[in-house]
């Protein structure tokens, strides 16, 4: 079946999320408390531990095809406008926002900053940078970040992928 990038990262949430369930459910029902003198049968909660291995093992199965899909997509699918795949751009745009991060610090610094001032002696701290190319650099890399997450977001919700599950 054909899935864009989004619909398999949906697919893949709603899988893990009916792994965990059963996983919970296992783990309240494969051991069970009864007082001494109980009927024990009166209070064993339903559970067969052959059905709940097979349905969770299906389901890793399924997982896993997810993911090997939109790993082959990741690797193999070029975005357009960059000399990347989708899977360079997804480290690219961590990179981009750390040093978006970086400069937004740098251009919000004063040029002299009052430091510390102990016995009479007062310290500043001078930026050792040109203030205005940070600030030109914090705009071409906040362009750049948002030009990147919008071409991501456009292969993700229209290219397809084929996931046989």
């Amino acid at each position: 079946m054909l899935y864009t990038s989004a619909e398999a990262a949906k697919l893949l949430r709603r899988l893990n999320d009916e792994k965990g369930t059963l996983e919970n459910m296992e783990s309240q029902s494969s051991t069970f408390l009864a007082s001494a003198g109980e009927d024990i049968e009166s209070v064993r909660p339903d559970y067969n531990y052959f059905e709940t291995r097979d349905k969770i093992d299906e389901l890793e199965s399924k997982i896993r095809k997810v993911k090997h899909a939109l790993n082959i997509f990741n690797v193999s699918t070029q975005v357009e406008g960059f000399d990347m795949t989708i899977d360079q751009l997804l480290i690219y745009i961590p990179q981009l926002s750390n040093l978006r991060t970086k400069l937004f610090t740098m251009q919000n610094r004063l040029k002299k900053q009052r430091e510390n001032n102990y016995a009479g002696v007062i310290d500043y701290r001078y930026i050792n940078y040109d203030l205005e190319a940070v600030k030109n650099d914090y705009a071409k890399i906040s362009d750049e970040l948002a030009r990147a997450q919008t071409a991501l977001d456009v292969l993700n919700n229209s290219a397809k992928l084929e996931i046989d599950i």
